[in-house]
């Protein structure tokens, strides 16, 4: 409603100052010869006093279009972001996150890709309407002098309008489908101008290559969109000539009018700038180029929800799924297991065999590119099978409840996130909901080694984990790393059953190392781990070792009896062994 009555008043209102204006300005002569104090002295006062009230509401109409404005964009904002995040979370996997069409619309929802937002839509049209309304009822003031002039300035603006619109509509649309190239743009320009790059941006000098790609990214993705502005110039610099004509007859004939004693000063002074407001009911302005841009991008959270499957109630087919329960007892079966990610071409696993017994610890090793990272993905369910199946107990994976199993695996990646918060809630995103057990995060994080590290820090468990915030401390890989490891034992203390570590220790020097596995291999005794590890000091202390290369299980058994087969698992051992051994300084040289 208000959204509404502003409108209805930002079209009357302006309209209504040029009208009083024009009848004061007649009244002007007349209180002229008779004085202030005669009837037409009254008049004016009276014209005057119009005047006045229609511009101060004039004046008062912009604080309140900020006013709606704000309160509107922030409650569109808050709405298309919670929808948004509701669209790219409903997804069991991350595969979606991966898809350029996906990132496209994402981008182009948000607003990202050029300074028009969604959100502002609602007042940007607020606006156009406001005009269009505007300038017809300055057409239909006009008309009320000479119904036919009126529709003559109506229908001019109207002729002119069309092709105008069409040409913004299409800059609009050509530069979506170039959505891609523009997110490539914007990323070399965070690149340059964002922390995360800094170090090596300065080192190996590459502020003027980022500034190079850029301005190529951002020219490739705007071409079209300026091509476009351009025959949109050409086509008003046309058009225009048509406007100067009919404005050009219009006042014509009303300076004929007015020669002739046909039309009062007060009409006149009325009319010529309503011929000028009627230009509202059918020009192109700034405010119509950014409706474009944003009713092109509004339509992207429609199409995201519908194509990740949003849903506002719960899914059927959820409620058809088996409950997790106490799996796995047993085991984690991969059967025919074949996976590739979309555009590669040749498959991560084809046809992989592997059993991961329940309650005992497995350690994944081979060469990069193996396959021991998408391994994790497909356990916790952030990727399904291309092909093949992966039981729990027996159970299809695919069966059971998505969200429940992966509140059932703890998995701390190598490539983990360092969340710009406190310590507090970097410890506690393992177990969310049990946030407020300080005790269990106390015992998470000293048995990680990391309590002795985050007591010391200035607010304790308050320090934010981020030098880029006020008292806020940054921590180094390896602190990081005794962090992450704390979140994933405290998902375990809350029921996970599955730990996953990749490349756990990456950032420990030998002696952190040695001290996280005498403590780890204790207090996961019973629990089902799988660690991921290039480090064969690490591996070898596993209960089994499974040996991955190409896509399949070659090899599998324990330290011992692997070295003893002398098969793969062997040369990598004896290789690294004797880098360490190289390394080592001779009792002479000590």
């Amino acid at each position: 409603m208000a959204v509404a009555a502003f409108v209805a008043a930002s079209a009357i209102v302006p309209n209504l100052v040029l009208i009083s204006i024009g009848y004061m300005v007649g009244e002007v002569p007349a209180a002229a010869r008779e004085g202030l104090a005669s009837p037409a002295g009254h008049t004016l006062l009276v014209a005057l006093a119009l005047a006045g009230i229609a511009s101060a509401v004039a004046v008062l109409l912009g604080p309140i279009q900020t006013f709606l404005s704000t309160s509107l964009k922030w409650k569109l904002i808050y709405s298309m972001q919670a929808r948004l995040m509701s669209a790219v979370s409903q997804p069991v996997g991350i595969g979606h996150l991966e898809q350029p069409q996906v990132l496209d619309r994402l981008a182009l929802a948000r607003g990202q890709l050029i300074n028009y937002y969604p959100a502002d839509a609602v007042m940007t049209l607020a606006m156009v309407a406001s005009n269009r309304i505007g300038g017809l009822l300055a057409c239909v003031a006009v008309g009320t002098y000479r119904w036919w002039l009126g529709a003559g300035m109506l229908a001019m603006w109207l002729a002119i309008r069309r092709p105008q619109r069409s040409v913004i509509t299409e800059q609009a649309r050509t530069f979506n489908t170039n959505a891609e190239v523009m997110r490539r743009a914007f990323y070399f320009e965070q690149l340059a101008s964002g922390p995360e790059a800094a170090k090596e941006a300065r080192i190996f000098g590459l502020g003027g290559w980022l500034i190079d790609r850029f301005r190529a990214q951002w020219t490739i993705g705007m071409t079209a969109s300026w091509k476009a502005l351009r025959r949109l110039d050409s086509r008003v610099l046309g058009l225009s000539l048509i406007v100067l004509a009919g404005y050009a007859a219009a006042t014509t004939f009303l300076g004929v009018q007015a020669y002739q004693h046909q039309i009062a000063l007060g009409t006149l002074c009325a009319l010529l700038p309503l011929l000028i407001a009627t230009n509202t009911v059918g020009d192109i302005s700034w405010d119509d180029v950014g409706l474009a841009w944003m009713l092109e991008a509004l339509p992207r959270v429609d199409e995201l929800e519908a194509q990740l499957g949003t849903h506002h109630e719960a899914d059927p087919a959820s409620q058809q799924e088996a409950p997790v329960g106490d799996r796995p007892t047993q085991e984690i079966r991969f059967t025919g297991v074949v996976f590739r990610y979309p555009e590669a071409e040749r498959p991560v696993f084809d046809g992989l065999e592997l059993s991961i017994p329940a309650g005992v610890s497995t350690a994944i090793v081979g060469v990069n590119g193996a396959g021991k990272t998408t391994l994790v993905k497909l356990l916790a369910r952030l990727h399904d099978p291309t092909a093949g199946v992966i039981t729990v107990d027996g159970v299809p994976l695919g069966d059971l409840r998505a969200r429940e199993w992966q509140r059932r695996v703890a998995v701390v990646f190598q490539d983990f996130v360092r969340y710009p918060l406190s310590a507090c809630d970097n410890v506690g995103f393992g177990a969310v909901e049990h946030i407020l057990d300080t005790a269990g995060m106390s015992d998470a994080a000293r048995t990680a080694g990391a309590l002795d590290l985050i007591e010391s820090l200035p607010h304790g468990w308050d320090t934010v984990l981020s030098s880029r915030y006020k008292s806020g401390v940054d921590l180094s890989g390896g602190e990081w790393q005794r962090v992450a490891l704390g979140r994933a034992l405290f998902a375990v203390a809350h029921g996970a059953r599955l730990l996953v570590l990749d490349e756990p220790t990456a950032w420990l020097d030998v002696r952190g190392e040695a001290d996280f596995f005498d403590r780890f291999l204790d207090i996961t005794r019973g629990l089902t781990t799988i660690v991921i590890s290039h480090r064969f000091s690490t591996v070898r202390r596993a209960d089994r070792i499974c040996v991955l290369d190409a896509g399949r299980l070659i090899e599998v058994g324990d330290h011992s009896s692997l070295l003893a087969t002398g098969g793969r698992y062997a040369q990598m051992f004896h290789m690294q062994a004797s880098r360490f051994a190289e390394d080592s300084p001779s009792e002479d040289t000590r």
